[in-house]
């Protein structure tokens, strides 16, 4: 809600969407003409007030929050990024969209995303998911926001936010891998370990102008894939689940082709050994099945995305039950895979280390057999916590642990 005084002045009442978001990311969020050099200056000049005091970007706002913002002037107009025109939708577009719900409550909506649909627009891109979100706002003031991806050809469950706060926290659920998701694919041939793990990092491939990934030992991006064989179909194909524990661009697709069997349908990957013969699409068989995350209310969001019809055909021609996958327990993420786990285990070998060092010091003037200009050997944790690192290969792919049903 906003008022303007006669000299131009305007005031604005932070909402409960806002609540807790930097001053700075308010007016990235609802007057981007405003940009980050004016709305400084207006702090500097104590133009900028928040219930009558002055204010700097970096506050935080609290909801029912008066703020006083000065008229728009030359200097902000000037700045201003002209608004991006979005096309009206056509009838024929609107009830598209709608088909594509799957889920829909107060901070989120769930597509069933088609294979070739993008989820966002570039270059030559003129239809996708994106350009659609105009006809799911559902009596909301706002459009909703895309917080993840799909690769074009992947179909299935693709999660928006409805509001700013919901996309905020969904964000940071799918960061800090709290975030479940589970695909499907059909992959040529059947791995030899059932229930594997892959662990290859995952880099741009030099030439292909970013278009393309592959696996970089030297400079690549930490890329994790537990995957379990559902069913197999003799030795020509299988039906395997995969999780990601990381969100690399195409990762997927490059850990499977990686370890010798591409999804089928994946020739970009997987070149002319990842098409099938008979009656198997050469459409790509990778579908995002299922998503799990955390509502902000605190429930869970748990959803469930129906096989494309390519897929639906393959899995009957090869005469797998969708039963079996629905049936594989969802295991829980490890605490040390999330981002708070990640610090604190580099917290406790920070601390590990101070009381070497600590240790060190202390037994220093004890010691006199030794010659001085002996150095101890650095151990382990003293090389971790220096940043030091330590050669030791990992398996490409190993057997996951197996875990206890809750």
């Amino acid at each position: 809600m906003s008022k303007q005084d006669e000299s131009g002045v305007r005031a604005f009442t932070v909402e409960a969407d806002d609540d807790g978001i930097r001053l700075d990311r308010w007016f990235k969020r609802h007057l981007p003409d405003a940009s980050f050099n004016i709305v400084s200056r207006w702090a500097r000049t104590g133009q900028l007030r928040v219930d009558g005091k002055r204010a700097t970007p970096g506050d935080r706002l609290e909801a029912g929050q008066q703020l006083r913002v000065p008229p728009a002037d030359a200097a902000a107009a000037a700045s201003a990024r002209p608004a991006r025109k979005r096309r009206e939708l056509t009838d024929d577009e609107m009830e598209f969209a709608l088909s594509l719900v799957i889920h829909r409550d107060d901070a989120a909506i769930v597509l069933n995303k088609p294979p070739g649909l993008a989820t966002q627009g570039g270059t030559k891109t003129e239809n996708h998911v994106d350009g659609l979100l105009d006809a799911l706002c559902f009596g909301l003031d706002n459009r909703p926001k895309l917080v993840h991806r799909l690769d074009k050809d992947t179909s299935g469950a693709l999660l928006v936010a409805r509001t700013s706060r919901a996309a905020g926290h969904f964000a940071k659920a799918f960061s800090s891998r709290t975030a479940r998701k589970v695909y499907w694919a059909l992959v040529v041939g059947v791995p030899d370990i059932a229930d594997g793990f892959i662990d290859l990092p995952i880099g741009k491939q030099p030439g292909s102008g970013g278009e393309k990934m592959h696996v970089d030992e030297k400079d690549g991006a930490s890329a994790r894939t537990r995957y379990r064989i559902v069913e197999r179909a003799g030795n020509t194909c299988a039906w395997v689940e995969l999780q990601p524990y990381t969100g690399r661009t195409h990762q997927l697709r490059v850990h499977m082709a990686a370890i010798g069997h591409p999804i089928v349908g994946d020739g970009k990957y997987g070149g002319k050994e990842a098409f099938l013969t008979g009656t198997i699409s050469r459409k790509m068989h990778l579908h995002a099945r299922r998503i799990r995350i955390d509502h902000p209310k605190g429930e869970q969001i748990d959803v469930r995305a129906d096989l494309p019809p390519h897929m639906k055909d393959s899995f009957a021609d090869l005469g797998f039950e969708i039963e079996l996958g629905d049936a594989l327990v969802l295991d829980a993420p490890k605490f040390s895979e999330t981002a708070e786990g990640k610090k604190r285990v580099a917290a406790n070998i920070a601390k590990s280390a101070r009381k070497e060092r600590k240790g060190e010091r202390r037994s220093r003037g004890a010691v006199t057999d030794k010659p001085k200009d002996k150095k101890r050997a650095p151990t382990k944790v003293g090389q971790m916590a220096a940043g030091k690192k330590i050669a030791a290969k990992k398996p490409v792919i190993r057997k996951a642990a197996p875990k206890k049903k809750s």
